[in-house]
């Protein structure tokens, strides 16, 4: 059985056809970086109307390069929420006209579960499936969540951010120290060279669910420190360098970044994954978790990775390949087995919904 999946909640105009639940057939993704560097983060508007140009030759190189006639698919899933609500309908709209043109059935996925099953999609294809109950983290830039997850993909939201998304806030933190958009990334990059412990970053105590996220305080602290600094002349240096260079090596990196800067990102980064997988630990320990997930873009960072399988947290920490761990349509499709085997069905008056929950 195979599920074409189309996803466009943000800057990332993809399309997928999975196999079985396990198998990516094919996995094809139009990414819109490079226009939105310019302007230092995703321009809505901007996102919309690269989605009306790339959607029709990157579903159909999804199903050519998968062998896959349109007749051929069991169903067409498409997320629907959450995410800015113009790219949203792009997807949407073209996945309502495939579904009317064909016959072929409808299915609405939400775009965090979607993270979720990324996993799921790749842990049972290695032979080492996601034990029940699970806790499952979700760290991008528009999302940080922990949820409870157990059999029947059923879900409980546990904690989440009250301000800024963690990848929001390496994005952020990037942009404000000179190192564009998206900053995340580079911060991953030049976080080895500095010392983790050199600058000490509190949190605030959280009132209330004390599994909630809050970056905000983080992002202004390092702007305090920056301020402190009088770094205008080097993080100038450093733009000057992306005007020159759009992609500069870490050598590149490294000879405009001076010492205590590296210092500076080093325990940034620290800061972040260590409230990442404190509160993902306190949220397992408090469900009983049996395995723990880690999905979203930020799963991409190599010091969330090592520090994840170095915490010797007692249970199995899975994260999902780098392909699958940013935006992509293989996990929208993964998500939708579980209710095409249910014959949950949309209809074609299925809304998008940009600022759908998960529950």
């Amino acid at each position: 059985m195979r599920i074409l999946g189309i996803e466009s909640s943000c800057d990332e105009t993809a399309a997928a056809v999975v196999e079985d639940g396990e198998r990516v057939l094919s996995s094809v993704v139009a990414s819109q970086i490079a226009m939105h560097t310019k302007y230092g983060g995703v321009v809505p508007e901007l996102a919309s109307r690269e989605h009306l140009r790339a959607i029709v030759p990157v579903v159909r190189e999804a199903l050519t390069a998968s062998g896959t006639r349109l007749e051929e698919l069991s169903a067409i899933a498409v997320t629907v929420g959450p995410g800015l609500v113009g790219a949203l309908l792009v997807g949407l709209t073209y996945a309502k006209s495939l579904s009317f043109g064909s016959g072929i059935p409808l299915i609405a996925v939400n775009h965090i579960e979607g993270h979720i099953h990324a996993v799921i999609l790749e842990s049972r294809r290695d032979g080492h499936p996601v034990e029940y109950p699970a806790l499952a983290l979700v760290a991008s830039g528009g999302h940080t969540h922990l949820f409870e997850v157990r059999e029947g993909f059923r879900y409980r939201l546990l904690g989440k951010t009250r301000d800024d998304a963690a990848g929001e806030a390496f994005d952020k933190v990037g942009k404000l120290i000179g190192l564009g958009y998206p900053g995340g990334p580079v911060i991953d990059r030049l976080a080895p060279f500095g010392n983790p412990l050199a600058v000490k970053f509190t949190f605030a105590k959280m009132k209330g669910n004390t599994l909630d996220f809050s970056f905000s305080g983080l992002k202004t602290a390092v702007l305090r420190w920056v301020e402190t600094h009088a770094m205008e002349e080097e993080i100038a240096g450093r733009r000057a360098l992306l005007r020159e260079s759009p992609h500069p090596t870490l050598e590149q990196w490294l000879s405009v970044t001076p010492q205590r800067t590296r210092d500076l990102i080093a325990s940034f980064q620290h800061a972040v994954i260590h409230e990442l997988l404190a509160r993902a630990g306190s949220a397992a320990q408090e469900i009983g978790a049996r395995a723990l997930i880690v999905s979203g873009g930020v799963a991409c960072n190599t010091g969330l990775r090592a520090a994840a399988a170095g915490s010797g947290a007692g249970y199995p920490v899975h994260f999902p390949s780098l392909g699958l761990s940013t935006d992509n349509a293989a996990m929208i499709a993964a998500a939708a087995f579980p209710r095409l085997a249910r014959g949950e069905f949309s209809g074609l008056d299925v809304k998008a919904q940009p600022n759908l929950a998960l529950a």
